[in-house]
């Protein structure tokens, strides 16, 4: 076998004797990140394209011998803590077979800081920095403005976006655009910037996101659409403008027989109450203890439950919304089910992309539309799929309010002259043509008054933040919205088994039964963020309901129906 570029010896046997060839991200890829190239990888899902990120910087750890100082080398950012886990996991596994096959190799520590670590973990930390750091947008933001965090992350020399697609349609990539330039500036020399994602387009602009102006990016293409085995399907009854009761009986029933024939199945939903509803239904039809739900208002422990179970096999189908839509570790799923429609290609192809996630292995999804609309968006769907059509990721233009959380949140840490923080700003792409002026409003909206967050020196030109501004900076920053949902307890032992709407339990009354997480409470009471709940042993339960935006329909997508 052959390497595009050489390897440390332990490496290469290790990749040998495990994986066999490099997959084409790996031999497109290794080139440019070996010569230390900010690059992006684009390449279908199970390509083996975080390994591609990951080999050449471990290469680097190992090649400095086996008295490796505990400095944080690689930091690695995704949007789901889920999904931090997972890399850890999954990277300690190789570096400890690679560590067995040669002494010399020093041992490499990766530790994950997301909002789930705990503080002990975090003070033992920030006294030995691991040297592989796994970490979310929102939590490098925190590193960033806290004392220990800047000492970890002064030594950083390779920073990995994964599913840089997903954070780069929203605020949440404006302001993390905004913290690589912060952890740059911090280290006091470039950071090679590696970005991972499945479905991206334009390619171009992703990879000017990931740099930002005047910088150059190797852009690696291995390829969007993999083989795929894609069906619609429709209940023998025919569809019309809803979907009556008795055709949402022939759904499920077609569904379970489809749950029956394979060994995992992924269903997939856009709503968590739908995703609830329709655990409940094949629990009904397939058993209790082969069906359950997954989704952002369960608590994190069930949410892991859930993945563990479909991972060793003994949960049948696992319903779930977005939360399983990126690349969380769930092991082998053989098909992927849609129930509706998903507004996007990309979607669809990130949802189906989670069966066959390997080599050699086509993904497998069937798509149920509910509506005749439904109907003709899915008959669209599949046309764009097979003329490799993909939905353009939309950038945000310098957001106003997620520039003032950084600049308060940068002077938090350091003064800064006012030029020099302009410069700084404009080398993340959404904000590379921030007017002075608008700088100049954002630094005076937090100046002035009893409770300023800034201190303007207007003689010398700089900025810097007031006793109150660290606080403030810590406890109001990211661009992910609060929510008033209520905890739902389990007595007595207070054990968290999710959330649920804030108006939703206030109207909820003490004896009402519910479900959540595919399993029946009975409230208990109702308190003030509370609600107190025993187990309701199966009783028949009510479906809770969340509010949030509806996904909307693409341009692309919405252009090839109308065609």
């Amino acid at each position: 076998m052959t390497f595009p570029v050489p390897f440390h010896p332990a490496i290469e046997t290790w990749f040998a004797s495990r994986l066999g060839e490099p997959t084409a991200p790996q031999r497109q890829g290794w080139p440019p990140i070996r010569e230390g190239r900010h690059t992006l990888i684009a390449a279908p899902t199970g390509s083996g394209k975080t390994l591609a990120a990951f080999l050449s910087a471990i290469d680097s750890l190992i090649r400095q011998g086996p008295e490796l100082p505990d400095q944080t080398q690689i930091v690695y950012v995704s949007p789901l803590r889920a999904l931090s886990n997972d890399v850890q996991k999954n990277l300690n596994g190789p570096l400890e077979e690679i560590r067995a096959s040669d002494p010399s190799v020093p041992q490499i520590r990766v530790l994950v800081r997301t909002g789930d670590t705990s503080q002990s973990q975090r003070a033992a930390m920030s006294r030995r920095p691991p040297h592989i750091l796994v970490t979310t947008p929102e939590s490098l933001y925190l590193l960033l403005g806290s004392d220990g965090g800047r000492r970890m992350l002064g030594c950083v020399r390779t920073l990995i976006v994964d599913e840089i697609h997903a954070l780069v349609r929203d605020k949440r990539g404006s302001h993390l655009a905004l913290s690589l330039e912060r952890l740059e500036r911090l280290a006091g020399h470039p950071v090679q910037r590696i970005g991972l994602s499945a479905t991206q387009k334009p390619l171009e602009e992703i990879g000017r996101f990931l740099v930002g102006p005047e910088r150059d990016c190797a852009l690696v293409d291995a390829g969007t659409f993999r083989d795929l085995d894609l069906l619609v399907e429709i209940p023998p009854s025919p569809l019309s403008a809803v979907c009556s009761h008795e055709q949402w009986e022939e759904i499920y029933a077609r569904i379970a027989e489809l749950v029956r024939e394979h060994r995992t199945t992924l269903v997939f939903v856009n709503t968590r109450k739908m995703a609830e509803r329709v655990a409940g239904q094949l629990t009904r039809l397939l058993g209790e203890d082969a069906v359950t739900s997954h989704h952002g208002s369960l608590s994190r422990a069930r949410r892991l439950e859930a993945e563990e179970r479909l991972k060793a096999g003994s949960l049948r189908a696992l319903v779930a919304t977005a939360s399983l839509e990126l690349g969380i570790d769930i092991g082998d799923v053989d098909l992927v089910i849609q129930v509706g429609a998903t507004r996007s290609i990309a979607t669809f192809l990130q949802r189906v992309g989670r069966s066959g996630h390997a080599l050699r292995k086509v993904p497998k999804g069937r798509l149920f539309p509910l509506t005749l609309d439904e109907l003709m968006e899915g008959a669209a769907l599949l046309r764009c799929i097979r003329g490799e059509i993909l939905d353009r990721t939309p950038i945000p233009p310098r957001p106003l309010d997620i520039l003032a959380q950084q600049v308060v949140a940068a002077c938090v840490s350091e003064d800064w002259d006012v030029r020099t923080l302009l410069t700084v700003l404009r080398r993340a792409w959404p904000y590379r043509d921030l007017a002075p002026e608008e700088l100049d409003s954002v630094i005076a909206l937090h100046t002035g008054g009893r409770g300023s967050l800034l201190h303007r020196d207007g003689v010398n030109g700089r900025v810097m933040g007031t006793r109150r501004a660290r606080l403030t900076a810590l406890m109001s920053g990211g661009a992910i919205p609060d929510t008033a949902d209520y905890q739902v307890r389990l007595e007595p032992d207070g054990t968290v088994v999710g959330t649920v709407n804030e108006d939703w339990a206030v109207e909820a009354n003490g004896g009402d039964i519910f479900q959540l997480g595919n399993a029946s409470w009975r409230i208990l009471r109702v308190e003030t963020g509370t609600v107190r709940v025993a187990d309701a042993k199966g009783q028949p339960p009510t479906i809770p309901f969340w509010l949030g935006e509806a996904p909307g329909r693409t341009r692309e997508l919405a252009a090839e129906i109308g065609s």
